[in-house]
């Protein structure tokens, strides 16, 4: 291992002069004129596989963008990691919001700011680096590994569920090791053992065929916009509440021991509130930050449109309203029931005076892991080896739907592996990750892959 360290030590300047080329390709899944871009990042990935001496690599198609396969399978014995990771990045909106360009990655404050640098071409890069380590000093890894990286996990992975089933038999392993989460906070590594859920739905409310003048029609017709509003609000309850019927049904109650573990944890509010700029905290009663947003579920509105929103004034009536709406989830809540829910509490709420439609676009299921099964506890062993302490164990209110995927198809328990942060602005502008965790990830990566070499 000494060799390796040091290895990775002497490069460390490389490896930031190479992370900022996998940055600059604009690889936006969600926006059609990039394709093109896309498609140029797998092929950059599949070489820079390639360079490191993974074998086998191949862009594998899809109906959508292509899947980037690779592996190194010469550690007899050993078990096998499948490496699951995503190349596709957020759009950059808005841009005048940005203080850099986001595709030519600057380093700040000890900070790289460039779209994807945390999610997630920065924490599958120190992967690659932590392979090329071993290859370089040693000639081989100490396990067995296979690398699948997607680019469409920013637009809901509509096609990886399919590729998981399809290729089963390649994809076999012991675990599945997924580097696109954060850390607990900055200086406070830790181990994810579950992620909350997701369902995702647009709603489209027409009440006319054509916008119409307020004061020809104001009081004679229903406004889709306030009609949308009130549905809205009949949602949640003052207290945070949400109010479909049968929601918490399946709810897994949080135990006394895990919410006398969080209240350890080192959480300032009121130094959450100051960085975020919240006045004040609000969530379901009878809880705290940290419970909602890790075991609690939620109903959010993600997006409102309709109407005159330009500068000045125009008395209109619009024609339509939408919204874009989700509900986070946790175990053991099923995103195909609350779905389910959710559409027949829109039609109870919805009045006659208007058409409604209602679209669910994508989701996913909750996970949660025990905290001590061999496989976190490796990693946890890996994290302290690479930052210098022990981590905490926390969850995430985020949802990673491929975690599910991996253990209903192919029976493999997942170790979350991020070194993100939690104001590292992902899906924002000045999206950042932090150097000396990136340097320090790749020491980890590599001290994980010692780490997992044991578990059998």
């Amino acid at each position: 291992m000494d060799k390796v360290i040091d290895f990775i030590n002497v490069n460390r300047d490389r490896y930031l002069d190479e992370l900022k080329a996998l940055l600059a390709i604009p690889s936006i899944s969600a926006l059609p004129e990039h394709a093109a871009d896309v498609k140029r990042c797998a092929e950059w990935c599949a070489d820079e596989m390639r360079r490191i001496g993974l074998q086998n690599v191949r862009l594998i198609d899809t109906p959508g963008n292509p899947v980037v396969y690779g592996d190194w399978l010469g550690a007899a014995g050993a078990p096998t990691i499948l490496f699951y990771g995503h190349y596709d990045v957020q759009p950059v909106d808005p841009i005048d919001l940005w203080e850099s360009p986001p595709f030519d990655a600057t380093i700040r404050d000890g900070e790289i700011y460039a779209r994807g640098s945390a999610d997630d071409k920065g924490q599958v890069f120190m992967h690659f680096k932590a392979v090329e380590a071993y290859m370089k000093q040693t000639g081989r890894l100490p396990v067995n590994i296979k690398f699948i990286l997607e680019g469409e996990e920013e637009v809901g992975s509509a096609h990886l569920d399919d590729f998981v089933r399809a290729h089963r038999g390649e994809l076999g392993a012991d675990v599945v090791v997924i580097s696109d989460s954060p850390m607990f906070a900055r200086g406070v590594p830790s181990m994810c053992y579950g992620l909350r859920g997701l369902v995702y739905f647009q709603i489209d409310l027409r009440g006319s065929s054509t916008d119409l003048h307020s004061g020809s029609f104001g009081g004679a017709v229903a406004n889709p916009a306030m009609v949308l509003s009130q549905m809205l609000a009949q949602m949640k309850d003052r207290g945070g509440r949400i109010r479909i019927p049968g929601f918490y049904d399946d709810v897994v109650p949080l135990q006394d021991e895990e919410r006398k573990a969080w209240a350890s944890l080192p959480f300032n509010e009121r130094k959450y509130k100051k960085d975020f700029g919240i006045p004040k905290v609000f969530g379901e009663s009878g809880y705290t930050t940290l419970e909602r947003t890790w075991a609690r579920p939620t109903f959010e509105i993600n997006g409102l449109l309709s109407g005159f929103t330009g500068e000045g004034a125009k008395t209109v009536l619009p024609a339509v309203a939408m919204a874009k709406v989700s509900m986070r989830l946790v175990p053991n809540q099923d995103p195909d029931k609350i779905a389910k829910l959710f559409e027949e509490y829109v039609r109870e709420v919805a009045p006659k005076t208007v058409e409604v439609k209602v679209t669910r676009m994508h989701g996913g299921k909750p996970w949660m892991a025990s905290y001590d099964n061999p496989f976190i506890q490796a990693a946890g062993r890996a994290i302290e080896k690479g930052f210098g302490q022990k981590p905490v164990f926390t969850r995430e209110g985020g949802s990673i739907p491929v975690v599910s995927t991996f253990q209903e198809e192919l029976g493999l328990p997942s170790v979350l592996f991020g070194v993100g942060l939690p104001d590292e602005n992902a899906h924002a502008p000045n999206e950042k990750l932090d150097v000396g965790n990136f340097h320090n990830g790749i020491i980890a990566s590599a001290m994980l892959y010692d780490e997992l070499s044991r578990t059998r």
